[in-house]
């Protein structure tokens, strides 16, 4: 199983998933060490294209703190996403439909390396957000309840 080192549960909420791609990402060597230890904040990233190629914007790595004296280290800086050429060509033209947009879900370990899990998603509607809260609490209930009968 793959170690998560960050979600975006928001992300969930907010859209409606339609489309699940993995891609790599492009890191400094403290990045990479502040990642693995769970420094890492999805909350409110996005992807965009610049200059033909993916990459993600928001998220926030906190400095390493044994990387010593980083003075010009921003730590929400532009991340270059690693993708095929046909899985750009496919985001591209899903950004571009009306109301579409990518966001990123979780990162995570895979084979040593660091994963971004990006989805094409559709903003919800505030009334299918308050659907969403229900049917959660609702299926909170029913597990509660056959629970108590076991």
């Amino acid at each position: 199983m793959d170690d998560a080192i960050a979600t975006n549960d928001r992300a969930r909420y907010d859209y409606e998933i339609l489309d699940k791609l993995e891609a790599g990402l492009v890191l400094t060597g403290h990045e990479t060490k502040s990642a693995k230890t769970g420094h890492m904040k999805l909350r409110g990233a996005h992807v965009a294209f610049t200059r033909g190629e993916a990459v993600l914007v928001g998220a926030h790595i906190a400095r390493y703190p044994k990387a010593g004296p980083l003075p010009d280290y921003d730590p929400e800086r532009s991340r270059k996403l690693l993708l095929h050429k046909r899985e750009l060509e496919k985001l591209r033209g899903k950004r571009e439909e009306d109301g579409l947009t990518i966001v990123p879900l979780r990162a995570y370990m895979k084979a040593g390396r660091i994963k971004i899990e990006i989805a094409v998603a559709r903003g919800k509607k505030q009334f299918e957000k308050r659907e969403t809260i229900k049917r959660r609490d609702l299926d909170r209930q029913v597990r509660s309840a056959l629970k108590m009968r076991r």
